[in-house]
């Protein structure tokens, strides 16, 4: 039987190939690799650079440092709620929606 589990309830870890720093303002910078086929045709013909470097605004950088292998994305909403207020609003469908792409993008890991 089919069991539907709910986003709220994973559990994410950021991962360890991930190359990302906290900036002297708090602010968090991921460093990606333009990779793929695309990418290297566009560096090779139009000089686009390796990496990009991706810099998160103040929702996002106060999750990514909530992330931490332990707590549920419930329990960091929890944690955004109390921080952020009124500006996390609509909270819980955007903070799937984030993780989402934060694991698209292949930056976390959710389990």
């Amino acid at each position: 039987m089919k069991q539907n589990k709910n986003y709220l309830d994973f559990v994410s870890s950021i991962k360890e190939s991930l190359e990302w720093k906290e900036l002297e303002s708090g602010m968090i910078q991921i460093k990606m690799e333009n990779a793929g086929v695309f990418n290297f045709i566009a560096q090779k013909l139009f000089g686009r650079p390796r990496f990009s470097y991706i810099d998160l605004e103040e929702f996002g950088s106060f999750i990514w440092k909530q992330i931490d292998g332990k707590s549920t994305i419930f329990e960091i909403g929890k944690s955004v709620s109390e921080k952020l207020k009124d500006k996390a609003e609509p909270l819980y469908p955007r903070l799937s929606q984030y993780f989402k792409t934060l694991q698209l993008h292949g930056f976390i890991n959710a389990e």
